[in-house]
C-alpha cells in the first residue's frame, strides 16, 4: 500500500479497519508533528529543551554537523542516559564558525544532497537493546559510527535509552521507560524542528531483537495515551512552540527477530516448537511436560480470537488435530506456508557448490563499553553461521537465547557431498560454529535436511521445494532451546520476567500463563518436580502489585505488545496511530522465540492497512536476518523507498 506525504502520518483508527470499536485508551486523531484532536489542552513545553543553535560541531572531513549530550526531557530520571545525539549533513545547515570549535548554524532550507533536501530527508533511530537492555547515548563523535546515514544522506539521532540492566533506585529500566524514553526523544525532535533539517513526520526506529520489540511497539503506539503518565514524569516535549499537541507517532518500524507479545509467548513458544519435544523439561512424567501441553493447546484459543486473515481476508484458524496440539486448520497451513517460502527463497538465491556463511551483526549486537552501534557492514564477533541444516540445537557451550534455562545440544549432519560437519546457527547471537560445511548441489543439501527423517521433497525442473508439516522442520531445524515458561519463566527467572518487574524484583506477567496453571496445577501437583512456588497465587500476587506510577504488570505487559494495538482481541485496538510502513526479517531457525510472532504482526498489520515488508530467512537464527546484502543497507534502501513514497 503507497501512502502519500500528506497521509503518512495521519492517524488511521484500526479498530475502524478491522471493523470494531476502540476504548479511548489512546489518541486516535495525530498528526505527525503535533495532535489536533481538540481535547485538553497540554502542559506547555519547557523552554529548556531548545535546541541551542550556537552548540553545533562541524566534521569538515566528513561534512557532518552534529550535537552531542542534548536532554531531551526536561526532568530526567537518568542523565546518564537521558540525552542523544544528532547527526546531520553538511548540505543541509548554514553556519557561522564561533571561533572557539563551535558554530552557530540554521538549517539551509535550499540546501540538497542526493535524492533529498534539508526539508524531506529522513530521519532514522537506532534501537540497540538486545535483551532489552540499555541503549547508551553516544558521548563522542566517530564519523564511522554515522558514515553510512550521512552517505545515504538522512538525519542520524541516536537517543540513550534505559532498559533492564540501568535499574537504579531512582530511574528504573523496567517497561515501559525504554519506549518511553524513545518516544520523549521523538518529541524532542519534533519540538525542535525549526532548528533542525529532516522530514519530522518521516522518522523510522529500526533494532534487532529487544530492540526490534521495542521498535515494534513503538510503531504500533503512537500517541498511546497510557504513556501520558510516564511522559509527564520526565517532563517529555508535550507542545509545539505553536502551542499544537505534539505527536510521538512514527512513520515506520524495522524489527529483526523481535521478541514481543509477551503474553501469549509462552503458549505460541509450546506450540510451535515444545510440543515436539520429548526431553529436559518436557520429559515423560515432568509437571512442565504436562504444562507445555496445556499452553500449546491454549495458544490456538489465543489465536483464533486474534481475528487474523491472510493476504485474501479469509480468516486464520487452529483446528484440533489427530497428532499433537492443534496442527490442523487454516493458520497451520499458513505457518508451513511461510517455511516452505523461507526455503524456495534461500534456494533461489543461492549458488552451489555452498558454503554457509557468517552474517554480521551490523551495530546490533550487545553494546559493551561505548554504546554506539557500529553503523558499518562488517562482521562482529557475535556472528552466526547460516544456511547449514542441523538439529535444531545450538553448538555445545553456547547461550541457548535470551534468559534462557534450556540446554544446548550437539550440532547437526552430514550430508552426502558434504565436506566437514557443521551445525545449523545457534539460537543465541553469540554462538558461533567452529566447523564450515559444503554442500556440492541442491540434492545434497536437500540429503543432510532429510537425514533423520524424511520431510522435505525437492523438484530439481522447478528448484523448488515442499516439506510435509511443521514437525519435520522444528524436529531437524528449530528444535526448543527454552525450558517450558520460555518467556515467563515458572520461577521467575527469565529475561523478561525482570523486564516487567519493578525495579530488580522480577515478576510475572503472563495471563494466558496464569490461567493455564490455575486451570492444571491439581494436576500438576501429582507430577514430579512440582512446587507450590509455581502455582497460580504466584501471578495473582505479582499482578497485584504496581510500579511507582501505580500501573500493573498486565498494563505495562500490554504497552510492550504491538498486537495489543492492532487485534481486536485487546481493548487497545483503534487507539493508537499506527506507522504505515513496517519492514520485518526473523532468522526462521531461531529458539529464542516462536515463528508466530513476526507472522501474527505482519497479518495484523497488513489487514489494519500498512505496507509491509516481511520475510523468513532461511539458515539463520537469532540475528539481523537478510537473505542478500547487509542489515544496514536493505535497511537504508527501504527508508529510501517508502520515504520517497
Amino acid at each position: 500500500m503507497i501512502f502519500s506525504r500528506r497521509t503518512v502520518m495521519r492517524a488511521v483508527p484500526v479498530a475502524t479497519l478491522l471493523g470494531v470499536a476502540g476504548l479511548a485508551a489512546c489518541s486516535t486523531d495525530s498528526g505527525g508533528s503535533t495532535n489536533t484532536s481538540g481535547s485538553t489542552a497540554a502542559p506547555t513545553t519547557s523552554t529548556d529543551l531548545a535546541l541551542n543553535p550556537a552548540a553545533w560541531s562541524y566534521d569538515a572531513d566528513g561534512d557532518v554537523y552534529y550535537q552531542l549530550g542534548l536532554s531531551y526531557v526536561a526532568s530526567p530520571q537518568d542523565t546518564s542516559y537521558e540525552t542523544l545525539g544528532v547527526f546531520v549533513p553538511g548540505a543541509y545547515m548554514s553556519s557561522t564558525d564561533n571561533g572557539n570549535g563551535t558554530f552557530t548554524a540554521e538549517v539551509a532550507f535550499d540546501g540538497a544532497v542526493g535524492d533529498w533536501t534539508a526539508s524531506t530527508a529522513p530521519i532514522v533511530l537506532p534501537v540497540n537493546t538486545p535483551g532489552y537492555a540499555a541503549q547508551q547515548p553516544p558521548t563522542e563523535y566517530s564519523y564511522d559510527t554515522v558514515a553510512a546515514y550521512m552517505e545515504a544522506d538522512f538525519i542520524y539521532v541516536q537517543a540513550g535509552l534505559r532498559g533492564k540492566d540501568s535499574t537504579t533506585d531512582a530511574a528504573p529500566g523496567n517497561a515501559p521507560w525504554g519506549v518511553t524514553d524513545l518516544k520523549a526523544a521523538v518529541r524532542y525532535l519534533r519540538y525542535n524542528a525549526a532548528a533542525l533539517p529532516g522530514n519530522s513526520e518521516q522518522m523510522y526506529v529500526f533494532g534487532h531483537s529487544g530492540g526490534g520489540a521495542q521498535s515494534a511497539v513503538m510503531g504500533a503506539s503512537g500517541d498511546c495515551a497510557l504513556y501520558t503518565p510516564y511522559l509527564e514524569a520526565l517532563g517529555a516535549a508535550t507542545t509545539g512552540t505553536d502551542g499544537a499537541v505534539l505527536s510521538d507517532a512514527i512513520a515506520g518500524a524495522m524489527c529483526w527477530c523481535p521478541i514481543t507479545s509477551l503474553d501469549a509467548a509462552n503458549p505460541a513458544y509450546e506450540w510451535n516448537m515444545g510440543q515436539f519435544a520429548t526431553t529436559g523439561t518436557r520429559a515423560e512424567g515432568t509437571w512442565t511436560e504436562a504444562y507445555s501441553k496445556n499452553l500449546a493447546a491454549a495458544y490456538a484459543e489465543h489465536l483464533n480470537g486474534l481475528g487474523l486473515v491472510d493476504s485474501d481476508g479469509n480468516t486464520l484458524a487452529l483446528e484440533e488435530s489427530a497428532d499433537g496440539q492443534y496442527l490442523a486448520g487454516s493458520y497451520y497451513e499458513h505457518m508451513v506456508a511461510v517455511v516452505e517460502q523461507s526455503l524456495n527463497d534461500f534456494l533461489a538465491a543461492t549458488e552451489f557448490p555452498y558454503t554457509p556463511s557468517s552474517t554480521e551483526m551490523a551495530g546490533m549486537e550487545a553494546q559493551g563499553s561505548s554504546g554506539a552501534p557500529a553503523g558499518g557492514p562488517g562482521r562482529s564477533d557475535d556472528s552466526v553461521a547460516s544456511g547449514a541444516p542441523g538439529d535444531g540445537q545450538a553448538p555445545d557451550g553456547a547461550p541457548t537465547g535470551e534468559g534462557t534455562q534450556g540446554t544446548p545440544a550437539d550440532g547437526g549432519p552430514d550430508g552426502d557431498g558434504a565436506t566437514a560437519g557443521a551445525g545449523r546457527p545457534g539460537e543465541d547471537s553469540s554462538a558461533v560454529s567452529s566447523e564450515s560445511v559444503t554442500y556440492a548441489t541442491v540434492a545434497d543439501y536437500i540429503a543432510a535436511l532429510n537425514q533423520d527423517v524424511d520431510w522435505v521433497a525437492y523438484d530439481s525442473s522447478t528448484n523448488t521445494a515442499t516439506i510435509t508439516g511443521l514437525e519435520g522442520f522444528i524436529t531437524s531445524q528449530k528444535a526448543a532451546t527454552k525450558d517450558v515458561g520460555a518467556l515467563d519463566g515458572v520461577d521467575r527467572g527469565q529475561t523478561e520476567n525482570t523486564v516487567l518487574g519493578v525495579g530488580a524484583t522480577a515478576m510475572h506477567f503472563s495471563g494466558l500463563s496464569r490461567d493455564v496453571i490455575a486451570a492444571n496445577q491439581d494436576t500438576y501437583a501429582a507430577l514430579t518436580n512440582w512446587s507450590d512456588e509455581y502455582g497460580s497465587s504466584e501471578y495473582d500476587s505479582d499482578f497485584a502489585q504496581t510500579d511507582e506510577l501505580g500501573v500493573d504488570v498486565l498494563t505495562r505487559e500490554h504497552m510492550y505488545d504491538p498486537m495489543y494495538f492492532l487485534s481486536s482481541a485487546y481493548e487497545g485496538a483503534g487507539t493508537s496511530t499506527v506507522a504505515p510502513s513496517w519492514r520485518i526479517r526473523t532468522g526462521i531457525m531461531q529458539g529464542d522465540t516462536a515463528s508466530t510472532v513476526e507472522v501474527n504482526l505482519a497479518l495484523a498489520l497488513q489487514a489494519a492497512g500498512s505496507s509491509v515488508d516481511f520475510a523468513t530467512i532461511w539458515g539463520q537464527g537469532h540475528t539481523m536476518a537478510e537473505l542478500t546484502g547487509t542489515g544496514e543497507e536493505n535497511f537504508i534502501s527501504w527508508v529510501s523507498e517508502r520515504a520517497a513514497s
